[in-house]
C-alpha cells in the first residue's frame, strides 16, 4: 500500500534498473543518465492499465517520468537511503523475495502436478507401524526393520492383516481400529507414507518404508474418485458411559421428533448439542473431507446427504449420537484455483525436501568449490569425540583455523568459519549418530558447503537476475518516495493548520454545495400504498403512525427518508423539482414518491469542517507541484530530444 500511495501517478510500480553505459540516454539529471529502455519499459507495462488518458501521452509522460527521478535524486541527496528503517524494511523485503528465487521450479510444478492428481482420488488403507526415532543408533534401526520383515513375511504366508495390525503395530490406534486408516488423499499423510500408498495396488501389501515416525507397510483396500469437501451442522449428545449412553440414545430421538415437527435445527443445537465446539453456531462444523474427522461412520452419513438441507436420522458413532444437517457440498476446484494453496502446503510438507536437494544440486553445477585437501584433512586433528556430548570447544590454533578450507568461486572460506559452523550444530541431535567423528565431519561439512551456495547465489541475485533486480530496485525507490513525500508533502499538508486554512479560504469556490432541498421522502413500488401515505400525510400523521398502518404482517410496504440532499442526489426521483409540502406522487423508475419540502437552501460554500479531508488532499497536491518546480530549478534535467523522437515514433 505504501508503494501504491508514493506511485499514484504511474498506477502500478515504477520500474527502475541500473544503468548500463552503452544504453542510449534518454535524459540526464546533474549529469547522470537514464535509459531509453527503461523509460520504454515503464511506459508499456503501464499504457493498458492507466485510465487517465494524459498518461498515455508520450510527452506528458516523460515529464511524469523525470518529476519521479527528480524525487528519488532529492531523496538520494537528503540520505534517507542511510537511514537504520529504510536499511531495515529494505531487507526484509529482499529476504522474502529471494525465496521465490530459491527454488526448483521444476520440481515444484512436477509436485504440484502429483499433489492435484492425488487429490482427485481418495485411499482407503491400514498400515503396521515399528517405531524407530531418526536419531536412532544403526544397530536399534536395524532392529526396529527386521521385527517389520518378518511380520511381513508372516502376513505374506496368509496371515489376516487386521489380526497381525492389531497385535503388533506400535500404532497406538490399531488396539480400536486394526490398523485401518480409513479414507484419505494427497497431504492428509507424511509424503513417503502417501507415496507408498498410492504407488501400490489395490488388496496388496507395501514394501517397508520409513518415515519419522518409523517403519511401516500399508494394505490398500480401495480407491475411488475424490467426494470434495462438505459443510455440515450436527447435533451431538455424548456417550461417557453405559447408563448415560442408554439415556442419550433415546434423547436423540426425542431431539429429532421435535426437530421433524417443526422446530428450528440451529435453535434446538444450541439448546441441546453437548459439542460446544460446535452448538454455539448452531451445530455447525469446520468444512472436513475423508480423513478429517476421524470417525468413517460420520463422514459416510454426511456425503450421504444429497442436497442443502437434507437431513440424517439419529445414528451412533465412536463419540456419541448425532443428527447431521448438510448446508453446502465443495467439490474438488481446479488445479488453477488450487496452486497456491498447493504450493503452500509443499512447502511445509516433506515435499519440500526433494525440492531443495535439486536447487542445491543445481547450484553445486552452477559455481564451483575447490576443496584444499590438505586443510581438509587436518579437521581430524582438530575434530574429537567430545562433539557427540556437546563438551567440544573451538581449538585456539589461530593460523591452521585462517587457512583455507575450500574456494567458492574463487571466494575462500577459512576453516575456522566451518569450525564455527560445527560448534554451534553439535547442541543439535540430528545425524550426531554418525560414526566415527571424521564421518560426522564430513557430514557437516557437506551441509555447511551447501548452505554457503545458497548464501553466495542470495548475494549474486541482482547479478545474476534481470527480473529480481528490476523488483528490488522499484522497490527500493518505492521506499525512498514515500518517505519523501511524507517528509516534504503529507505531513507539512496535515500539520500547516495556518497555510491549510489559507488555501482553503482562497479557493472555496471549489468546495461549493449545490442546491440543497431538506424533504422528508416516502418510496414504495405499489402506487396505491403512496396513494395512502400522502393521504395519512395530508392529516399530519407522523412516520410511526402511517407505518403501523401501512407495514403488516412482517412485510415493509413503504420506506421513509429525511435529509438535506443536493439537487442531484439520487435519493431523489429524477423530475423532482423543489416545492414546500407534499408533491404530487411521483413515478421513477419501479418506484412511486411522495415528498415533502420543508425547506430550500441555496448554493454556498461548505465550511471547512466539512471539507477537510478533501483541502488537505487538493493542499497536498498544491504543494507538490510547487515542490516539484523546485526541484526542476535545483537539479539540471537535460533531454535528448532526438532519442525522445526516435521513442516517439516507436511508441
Amino acid at each position: 500500500m505504501r508503494i501504491i500511495s508514493t506511485c499514484i501517478f504511474l498506477l502500478v510500480s515504477i520500474l527502475s534498473w541500473s544503468q548500463n553505459n552503452n544504453q542510449q540516454a534518454l535524459f540526464t539529471i546533474d549529469g547522470k543518465p537514464y535509459s531509453s529502455e527503461e523509460f520504454v519499459r515503464v511506459y508499456k507495462k503501464n499504457l493498458d492499465l492507466v485510465k487517465d488518458e494524459s498518461q498515455r501521452n508520450v510527452n506528458q509522460y516523460l515529464d511524469l517520468f523525470i518529476n519521479y527521478k527528480l524525487k528519488v535524486t532529492k531523496a538520494h541527496q537528503l540520505g534517507l537511503h542511510e537511514t537504520a528503517k529504510y536499511k531495515s524494511e529494505l531487507q526484509s523485503y529482499r529476504n522474502q523475495l529471494a525465496k521465490g528465487y530459491q527454488t526448483d521450479k521444476k520440481v515444484t510444478e512436477e509436485l504440484v502436478q502429483e499433489a492435484y492428481n492425488r487429490m482427485k482420488f481418495e485411499i482407503k488403507a491400514s498400515h503396521i507401524l515399528i517405531r524407530s526415532d531418526l536419531n536412532d543408533s544403526p544397530a536399534d534401526t536395524l532392529k526396529a526393520y527386521n521385527k517389520l520383515l518378518d511380520i511381513k513375511k508372516r502376513i505374506e504366508k496368509g496371515e489376516d492383516f487386521a489380526i497381525v495390525a492389531q497385535q503388533h503395530s506400535e500404532d497406538p490406534s490399531a488396539k480400536t481400529n486394526s490398523g485401518n486408516l480409513g479414507y484419505f488423499s494427497a497431504f492428509k499423510m507424511v509424503y513417503p507414507f502417501e507415496s507408498a500408498a498410492y504407488n501400490t495396488p489395490i488388496h496388496q501389501v507395501s514394501k517397508i518404508i520409513r518415515t519419522r515416525f518409523g517403519y511401516h507397510i500399508i494394505k490398500v483396500h480401495d480407491l475411488r474418485p475424490t467426494r470434495g469437501e462438505i459443510e455440515v451442522a450436527h447435533i451431538m449428545l455424548f456417550k461417557p458411559n453405559d447408563s448415560i449412553k442408554d439415556i442419550n440414545g433415546i434423547k436423540i430421538f426425542e431431539i429429532f421428533k421435535k426437530f421433524k415437527q417443526g422446530e428450528n435445527f440451529e435453535t434446538l443445537a444450541k439448546t441441546y448439542s453437548e459439542d460446544k465446539g460446535s452448538s454455539e453456531k448452531g451445530g455447525k462444523l469446520e468444512i472436513f473431507g475423508s480423513g478429517d474427522i476421524g470417525s468413517e461412520i460420520f463422514e459416510e452419513k454426511s456425503f450421504k446427504l444429497e442436497n442443502p438441507g437434507d437431513y440424517s436420522t439419529p445414528f451412533e458413532s465412536e463419540f456419541g449420537f448425532h443428527i447431521v444437517k448438510l448446508i453446502k457440498k465443495h467439490p474438488l476446484k481446479s488445479l488453477e484455483e488450487l496452486r497456491k494453496e498447493i504450493e503452500r502446503k509443499i512447502g511445509s510438507d516433506d515435499r519440500s525436501i526433494f525440492i531443495r536437494k535439486s536447487f542445491t544440486e543445481g547450484l553445486r553445477s552452477k559455481y564451483k568449490i575447490v576443496e584444499n585437501q590438505k586443510n581438509v584433512k587436518k579437521l581430524s586433528t582438530l575434530v574429537d569425540d567430545r562433539l557427540y556430548d556437546n563438551k567440544w570447544e573451538l581449538p585456539k590454533k589461530e593460523k591452521e583455523l585462517e587457512a583455507e578450507l575450500f574456494s567458492l568461486d574463487k571466494n575462500k572460506v577459512s576453516t575456522k568459519e566451518f569450525l564455527e559452523y560445527l560448534n554451534a550444530q553439535q547442541k543439535s541431535k540430528n545425524a550426531n549418530q554418525i560414526k566415527p567423528v571424521s564421518e560426522l565431519v564430513k557430514f557437516h561439512l557437506s551441509k555447511f558447503k551447501d548452505e554457503r551456495l545458497t548464501l553466495y547465489h542470495n548475494q549474486n541475485l541482482e547479478k545474476e537476475n534481470p527480473e529480481f533486480d528490476i523488483v528490488m530496485n522499484e522497490y527500493k525507490e518505492g521506499i525512498l518516495l514515500f518517505d519523501l513525500m511524507e517528509k516534504e508533502i503529507w505531513n507539512k499538508a496535515k500539520t500547516d493548520t495556518i497555510g491549510l486554512k489559507s488555501f482553503y479560504d482562497l479557493n472555496k469556490e471549489n468546495y461549493k454545495w449545490n442546491d440543497r432541498y431538506e424533504v422528508q421522502i416516502a418510496s414504495s413500488t405499489d402506487k396505491k400504498v403512496i396513494e395512502s401515505v400522502k393521504k395519512y400525510l395530508k392529516s399530519n400523521k407522523d412516520e410511526a403512525f402511517i407505518k403501523e398502518k401501512i407495514n403488516k404482517n412482517n412485510k415493509i410496504n413503504v420506506m421513509f427518508e429525511n435529509g438535506v440532499f443536493e439537487k442531484e442526489s439520487p435519493k431523489l426521483p429524477l423530475n423532482y423539482t423543489f416545492t414546500k409540502g407534499l408533491s404530487e406522487v411521483i413515478s421513477n423508475e419501479n418506484y412511486f414518491y411522495v415528498i415533502n419540502g420543508k425547506n430550500f437552501l441555496p448554493a454556498e460554500p461548505k465550511a471547512f469542517s466539512e471539507v477537510k479531508g478533501k483541502v488537505i488532499s487538493d493542499y497536498q497536491q498544491y504543494l507538490e507541484s510547487n515542490w516539484i518546480q523546485k526541484l526542476k530549478e535545483e537539479f539540471k534535467v537535460e533531454v535528448n530530444q532526438s532519442e525522445f523522437e526516435r521513442i516517439k515514433k516507436q511508441l
